[in-house]
């Protein structure tokens, strides 16, 4: 079992009972006792959870606690934003575009991480305004309503202005031979505007983004330097990405 998707295993099992003992998650997940420790050293690190005397507990006061959350975001977006946290560092500077994955991811910052966060996904704001010591830049333009997001050739320039260290891409679709690709021309000249303008770019797609092709072309797979899904890396189905020499998460 993956790391991260303990990670989600052991929030939803303190979503149901509230709080579990060390011995207690060890035995549910076949780990050893050091092993939960850990986890739960880095859960709580990461703001997810509160260590008790023995044990850990839902954090159920904070406003982004895990049961919130779950409410919005399938098992699978949980995953890829715990994978995609392990990418972002305080004192950064990172772009994030539009799509539920995204929000996913910024939903599992820490929570006194320092960033300075540029998008243009609007849905995305509510959940940025919970971090006290980051700022948020958003992108002007013309809003498109199915997206949630700007995306218009203002988006573009406000973009340009700026150089981050990594860009958190939502994906609409991945294939291994045609590259990254989007379903509206608008949001994918932002998607390109915004890789270019960026050191790193992780883009995060579920399974079901996979093999999937739509009709504007936003990068070849070269283009893309990280690629988290919530498969395991492992996956058979991820060895044609292999191949284009992109890092698995």
């Amino acid at each position: 079992m993956a790391k991260e998707e303990r990670y989600n295993l052991i929030l939803k099992f303190l979503e149901a009972d509230g709080r579990a003992s060390f011995d207690e998650l060890a035995l549910k997940f076949n780990v050893s006792s050091d092993t939960i420790r850990r986890d739960i050293e880095q859960l709580h690190q990461m703001g997810l959870l509160s260590k008790i005397r023995g044990g850990a507990a839902i954090r159920s006061s904070l406003p982004f606690a895990f049961h919130d959350r779950a409410l919005q975001f399938s098992e699978g977006k949980n995953i890829i934003g715990l994978k995609a946290q392990q990418l972002v560092k305080s004192g950064q500077t990172i772009f994030m575009d539009g799509g539920t994955t995204v929000c996913a991811a910024g939903m599992r910052f820490p929570a006194n991480i320092e960033l300075r966060v540029i998008t243009n996904n609007l849905a995305l704001l509510p959940i940025l305004s919970r971090f006290p010591n980051s700022e948020t830049i958003v992108l002007g333009g013309v809003y498109r309503k199915e997206l949630e997001v700007n995306a218009s050739q203002q988006t573009c320039e406000y973009a340009a202005q700026y150089v981050a260290d990594l860009y958190l891409m939502g994906a609409c679709g991945v294939d291994s031979r045609m590259g990254v690709t989007a379903a509206f021309r608008e949001d994918g000249e932002v998607k390109q505007t915004i890789c270019r303008s960026s050191r790193k770019t992780a883009m995060l797609g579920d399974c079901q983004k996979l093999g999937i092709v739509e009709f504007f072309k936003v990068a070849d797979c070269t283009e893309i330097d990280v690629l988290i899904t919530d498969l395991p890396t492992t996956d058979a189905s991820l060895d044609a990405y292999r191949m284009n020499s992109l890092q698995l998460q």
